[in-house]
C-alpha cells in the first residue's frame, strides 16, 4: 500500500510440506482414522490374499521408520505413529487371514509385539507403543463382550460358512445383541472405553494418541454392529 512502509507487513513463510503444519495436536486425529481404516480396508484386503494383507506391513514399517529418522519433528511423529499402526496392521493380517475360525487366538495373535510395546513406553518409540497398545486394549474390550454376551461359539460358524449362509449367521448373532443383558453390556463397555479414553486423554501427545485409537474402537464396533444387522456382507467379517 503506497505510503507505508514494507516492513508494516510482516512476512509469512508458507509450510514446506504438510507435515509443517501438523502439529502434534493433530495425532490423534490420525490414530483415529488409522483405527478405522482396516474396517474398510484390511478386511477386504486379507479376504482377497491374506499372504498380501500381512506383506502391506513392509511398506508401512519401511516408511514409518524412514520418517521417524527425520530431522522434522512432525514428520517424526508421523514415522513413529505409523510403525505402532504397522505393529497392529500385521497382527490382524495373521489371525484373519489364517486363523480367524479360532476366536481364542484372536488376542494373542494381536499381542504378538505386546513386550516391544511396553519396553517403548519410555523411549522415543512412545506414540507408536501407546497407538499399538490402546488398539490392543480395543480387541480385548471387543472380544470380552463377545464372550460375556455368549456370541463366541458363532464367531467359528460365521466364517467358516459360505456366503450364502453367513449373512444370516452375522445378522442373527447381532440380533441376539439387542436383548436386555447384551444391551447392558453394550452400554457398560462403552462407558468404560469412555472413562479409559478421558483419563489417557489428560496426558501428554501420546496418551492422546492412545485416547483417540481407543475411543474409536468404539465406532468401529458401531459401525460392524449397524453393518451385521442391515448388510452383513458390508461388514469385513465374511
Amino acid at each position: 500500500m503506497i505510503g507505508l512502509p514494507p516492513s508494516s507487513f510482516p512476512a509469512r513463510s508458507l509450510p514446506a510440506s504438510p507435515f509443517e503444519a501438523l502439529g502434534e495436536s493433530a495425532l490423534p486425529a490420525l490414530a483415529a482414522f488409522l483405527t478405522l481404516g482396516p474396517v474398510f480396508l484390511q478386511a477386504p484386503l486379507v479376504r482377497l490374499s491374506p499372504m498380501g494383507a500381512a506383506l502391506g506391513t513392509v511398506p508401512l514399517l519401511m516408511l514409518g521408520l524412514l520418517w521417524a529418522f527425520r530431522p522434522h519433528p512432525a514428520r517424526q511423529r508421523v514415522g513413529i505413529l505409523l510403525v505402532g499402526f504397522a505393529g497392529s496392521w500385521l497382527g490382524g493380517s495373521l489371525f484373519w487371514g489364517w486363523c480367524r475360525q479360532y476366536p481364542f487366538w484372536h488376542l494373542p495373535i494381536e499381542a504378538f509385539a505386546l513386550p516391544l510395546a511396553i519396553g517403548g513406553l519410555q523411549t522415543r518409540w512412545r506414540i507408536g507403543a501407546w497407538f499399538y497398545l490402546a488398539s490392543l486394549l480395543g480387541t480385548a474390550a471387543t472380544d470380552g463382550l463377545i464372550a460375556a454376551t455368549g456370541l463366541m461359539p458363532l464367531w467359528p460358524q460365521v466364517v467358516q460358512a459360505s456366503a450364502v449362509e453367513a449373512g444370516p449367521l452375522l445378522q442373527n448373532a447381532a440380533q441376539h445383541l439387542l436383548h436386555p443383558f447384551p444391551v447392558v453390556a453394550l452400554v457398560l463397555a462403552g462407558w468404560w472405553i469412555l472413562q479409559m479414553s478421558r483419563q489417557l486423554w489428560a496426558g501428554d501427545g501420546a496418551n492422546q494418541v492412545a485416547a483417540a485409537a481407543l475411543a474409536s474402537t468404539l465406532l468401529v464396533d458401531g459401525l460392524f454392529l449397524g453393518a451385521a444387522l442391515l448388510a452383513p456382507h458390508l461388514s469385513g467379517l465374511i
